[in-house]
């Protein structure tokens, strides 16, 4: 009972700062679970005394050294690191996020005392309070306290730095590790740099050169054998680059799936199946999307692309496909995303993290602790589990943003390897180009006087239409009309827009270009100007405003046939003509337009 009533009054002297001195920890260690932090703590309890261990919440320990008081905690803590015996991102802490202490053990617990090794100093108990400086009553808080027991400990007195274990003491010490342990060890020095053979626990060559090499770089002799201190150094450091995540292990029953995310930066935020997502809480462009569907292969690869066109998977990055399972990498200069799916008896499941592009280090390390945690628990993710709003739009999926281009033109196929025809305009300052959001394509050849282009796909193609370019003089006034995606992406299949041809010159006279009275979008720019035959007349030109001056709305320019001929003929591109003038119904050139007409997208 004594106990306990001395435990409640030493938390009020931390809360309420009784007393001359601020109570102050040297926190050198904080671990996600409890057993990893007990067998850091033990480690600890061998090296120093007033060694202690308390609760974080949210699944994380703090092991620390106190309490002392704030300037002492702090000249401690200078001196210890300078010593090498306490990680150098140890820190001086308020003990205002403590929760309930784990170490020492309370009585009852079965616990054996480890005798300190040989050669490290144990740090002297601290001296008693003088009597002149002691308080002359103790808080009114309970009669059964008493103050002395709660004052914070002045620091030890600092002895000269002693050896640290000899090699044969640091083998010995190594020896009593588990194999897990040294695993941890060998993950600890592939992080740092040093290391990159097999985490497999064996010590041999590979793994002693890397220990002597972090060894020199973290300026200890190069024994090829860490002591007990330096393990502790190098844990330290491998898990300091996670601190403020606060990774812990999920388990979203719904979407059946549990895995480590870092629950300081991420939040459940919504279920829009697929996916179930983890939203910033930091205003960061960090995100967490556990991927849960039942499907096949089929599906599978369909995912696979479909992914690809949002924008968290930037198209610059590796990416790999399987049978069974995919990998995707995106990467631009705002974000590094990563993404795993696996198909396992007709589930798919898989998670993506995107987060802010040049943070490597800690994007790394944390995707190493994702995908080893990642594990499949019963449950798929209902797709009516969504519940519609007026978030939906047509550029998102599933809640996520679709990848827009910066530019969307139109096109028309001029041969049968699916070689393409469109404005200059639309490919003058792309990092890549794509035909109908599928195929990547190349510029091959541009002609600025006449502003064409032609674009290469870099897969072959078999286009069912190809372009027949008109050589005979068209009538004027009589019915023409443009192939074109005047919305961009937005409509997945091309429009037609009729109109007239009022002038075969340009206004100025050009006898390269056509006037037509016709009513465009500027996405129609670049597409196939028809006759009434389906024959193509030329190529639709962007509007531009000519001395200031804005031309009306029904007024339109496009290249002519012959001029894009002989263009394309002097470049050594083939192309087809004819000089025969016919008429075909609407309805046929819509689905002629449809076979021939191509949306470029500038990205």
């Amino acid at each position: 009972m004594k106990n306990g009533l001395v435990a409640v009054f030493f938390f009020l002297m931390v809360t309420l700062r009784l007393g001359a001195q601020e109570v102050a920890w040297v926190q050198v260690e904080a671990q996600p679970s409890l057993s990893q932090a007990q067998d850091r703590v033990r480690a600890y309890a061998t090296l120093f005394d007033n060694v202690n261990g308390y609760s974080l919440g949210s699944r994380w320990y703090a092991i620390v050294l106190g309490p002392y008081g704030k300037t002492d905690a702090e000249t401690l803590m200078v001196t210890l690191k300078r010593q090498g015996l306490i990680p150098g991102d140890s820190f001086i802490a308020d003990g205002s996020d403590f929760r309930q202490q784990f170490w020492p053990i309370g009585v009852g617990a079965n616990v054996t005392a480890q005798p300190l090794p040989q050669g490290i100093a144990p740090l002297a108990p601290p001296p008693a309070p003088d009597a002149e400086t002691a308080p002359e009553t103790a808080p009114e808080i309970a009669e059964t306290i008493v103050p002395p027991e709660v004052t914070p400990e002045p620091v030890p007195a600092i002895t000269p730095p002693t050896p640290d274990e000899t090699v044969a003491q640091a083998r010995e010490t190594e020896d009593a590790l588990s194999r897990t342990d040294k695993q941890r060890l060998q993950t600890a020095l592939e992080w740092a740099g040093v290391y990159d053979g097999a985490i497999d626990g064996l010590f041999g060559r590979g793994t002693r050169a890397s220990m002597a090499a972090w060894q020199t770089a973290n300026n200890h002799e190069p024994t090829g054998v860490l002591t007990t201190a330096q393990r502790a150094e190098l844990i330290g450091a491998y898990n300091a680059i996670l601190n403020g995540l606060d990774l812990q292990i999920v388990r979203d029953d719904a979407a059946g799936i549990e895995l480590a995310i870092p629950t300081g930066i991420v939040a459940f935020a919504a279920y829009d199946p697929p996916f179930a997502r983890y939203d910033a809480t930091d205003g960061s462009v960090a995100q967490v999307l556990l991927i849960s569907q039942a499907g096949d292969q089929n599906r599978l690869f369909g995912l696979y692309e479909i992914l690809q066109t949002l924008e968290i998977v930037p198209p610059d990055g590796p990416r790999t496909r399987e049978d069974t399972s995919f990998e995707l990498e995106g990467v631009n200069g705002t974000i590094h995303s990563y993404t795993y799916a696996e198909l396992q008896d007709g589930q798919i499941k898989g998670f993506t993290l995107v987060w802010p592009a040049g943070d490597d280090a800690r994007r790394t390390r944390l995707l190493g602790e994702m995908r080893a945690s990642f594990a499949s628990v019963p449950g798929i993710l209902d797709p009516g589990i969504a519940t519609p709003g007026e978030g939906q739009a047509i550029d998102l999926v599933s809640g996520l943003s679709v990848r827009k281009p910066t530019l969307s033109r139109s096109g028309f196929y001029i041969d049968t390897t699916g070689r393409v025809l469109t404005t200059s305009e639309a490919v003058a300052s792309c990092d890549y180009i794509t035909l109908d959001n599928s195929h990547p394509a190349t510029v091959t050849f541009t002609d600025a006087a006449l502003g064409i282009a032609v674009l290469t796909p870099s897969d072959t193609l078999a286009p069912i239409g190809v372009a027949a370019f008109q050589t005979g003089v068209p009538r004027l006034q009589s019915e023409v009309a443009v192939g074109g995606f005047p919305y961009g992406g937005v409509l997945t299949m091309p429009s037609l827009t009729f109109g007239r041809l009022a002038d075969i010159r340009g206004l100025n006279g050009e006898d390269a270009v056509k006037r037509l009275s016709l009513v465009a979008q500027p996405g129609d720019a670049g597409g196939p100007v028809f006759d009434n035959g389906g024959a193509v007349l030329g190529m639709l030109l962007p509007k531009v405003a000519t001395n200031g001056q804005v031309l009306p709305p029904e007024v339109s320019f496009s290249v002519d046939a012959d001029a894009i001929v002989q263009s394309l003929t002097g470049a050594g591109v083939a192309v087809q003509t004819t000089t025969t003038q016919a008429y075909m119904p609407p309805e046929t050139m819509t689905l002629l337009a449809a076979d021939m007409t191509v949306l470029v997208s500038c990205w």
